[in-house]
C-alpha cells in the first residue's frame, strides 16, 4: 500500500494519538486488535507499524511492538486534504520571498521547503520547475534549486510585452456591458486601494499582494489560455522584486497605488484614451522600479 493513502495517513496518525502519553516501553496490542480499533486491515496496521518503526517510535521484535520513545508533533503525517492547493502554495512561497527578503542566489531545499509550507515534496518540485521556465528558479547541478535573479536584457522585454498584454485588456474591459461582474469587481477594488492609502504609513508592505489581485482583475477578462498563463508568470516575477528594493519602499508604493486609481477612475469613465495612457504610465515606472533593483544590486 502506497504510503501517500490517505486511509494509511488517518491510521497512522490516529494510532499516533492513541500512543501519546504513554510511557516508553509500553507493550503494544496485537495487529488483530489494533486492525479493529481503528477500523482498518491488517496490511494498514502493518504498513503504519513499519512507518513508525523507521521513525524511531517502536521497536519490534517478532510480534511483539513496544513504544521506544515519547511521540512528537512531528511525527504526525499530513493528511491530503491537509496539504495548500497550488495558488495557495504561490502565494505562500511569495509571501515567504517578500517578508524575509531572500536575495537572488539563494539556495531552495526541497525538503525544508515542502515541510514549511506543508506540501509533498513532488509538489514543490512540480512548482519550482513550472517557476523555472519563468527564469525564476534553476536547477542546482548537485540537486535542489537556487533562486535567480534577472538581467536588464531580460525585465525589459518582460516590461515591454507586459504593457502588449495590458494595453490589449484594457481596450477590452472598456467594451464591457455596464452589467458585466468586472464593473462590481472593480469598484470593491477601488474602495480596498482608497483604504490602504489611508494607512500607507504603517502597511505599506500590504501593497504587494493587492498589486497583485489589482493586475490579475485588469486581465480577467483574457480567455486566450497562453496569454493568461503568461500573465500569471508576469505578476508573479513583478511580485516578487516589488519590495527586492527596499530603497523609498513606502513612497514607491503609495505612488503605485495612486497610478492605480488613475486607471480605475479612467476606466469607470469609458475614457479609453485616458485608461490606456495611464496604464502605460503606470507600467512605465513599475519598468524603472524593476531596472533600478537590478542596478541597486549590482545585476545591471
Amino acid at each position: 500500500m502506497a504510503r501517500s493513502d490517505s486511509r494509511f495517513r488517518q491510521a497512522h496518525n490516529d494510532l499516533l494519538a492513541q500512543l501519546t502519553g504513554l510511557s516508553v516501553g509500553t507493550l503494544l496490542p496485537s495487529e488483530v486488535q489494533m486492525a479493529a480499533d481503528l477500523g482498518v486491515s491488517r496490511t494498514v496496521v502493518r504498513a503504519v507499524l513499519a512507518r513508525m518503526a523507521e521513525g524511531g517510535l517502536l521497536s519490534i521484535s517478532g510480534r511483539e511492538k513496544r513504544l521506544a520513545r515519547a511521540t512528537r508533533t512531528r511525527d504526525r503525517l499530513p493528511l491530503l486534504t491537509d496539504y495548500l492547493s497550488r495558488d495557495e502554495l504561490e502565494g505562500r512561497f511569495l509571501d515567504w520571498v517578500l517578508r524575509f527578503d531572500v536575495p537572488a542566489g539563494t539556495a531552495l531545499n526541497v525538503t525544508q521547503l515542502a515541510r514549511q509550507f506543508n506540501v509533498p515534496p513532488y509538489q514543490l518540485q512540480e512548482f519550482l520547475a513550472s517557476l523555472g521556465q519563468s527564469g525564476l528558479v534553476e536547477r542546482r547541478a548537485r540537486g535542489g534549486w537556487r533562486l535567480l535573479g534577472f538581467s536588464p536584457d531580460y525585465a525589459v522585454e518582460l516590461s515591454d510585452f507586459r504593457l502588449v498584454l495590458e494595453l490589449d485588456a484594457i481596450r477590452g474591459l472598456i467594451a464591457l456591458a455596464p452589467s458585466h461582474p468586472f464593473w462590481r469587481a472593480l469598484r470593491r477594488m477601488r474602495a480596498e486601494h482608497l483604504e490602504l492609502l489611508a494607512r500607507i504609513g504603517r502597511d505599506y508592505h500590504d501593497f504587494p499582494p493587492m498589486d497583485g489581485r489589482f493586475h490579475a482583475l485588469i486581465n480577467s477578462n483574457v480567455t486566450n489560455r497562453f496569454i493568461s498563463q503568461f500573465q500569471k508568470v508576469i505578476r508573479l516575477i513583478f511580485h516578487y522584486h516589488y519590495q527586492w528594493d527596499k530603497t523609498m519602499e513606502r513612497h514607491r508604493n503609495e505612488d503605485a497605488i495612486r497610478e492605480h486609481l488613475v486607471i480605475m477612475d479612467a476606466l469607470e469613465a469609458r475614457d479609453a484614451v485616458a485608461a490606456e495612457a495611464a496604464t502605460r504610465q503606470h507600467l512605465t515606472t513599475s519598468k524603472e522600479t524593476l531596472l533600478s533593483s537590478l542596478r541597486d544590486h549590482r545585476l545591471g
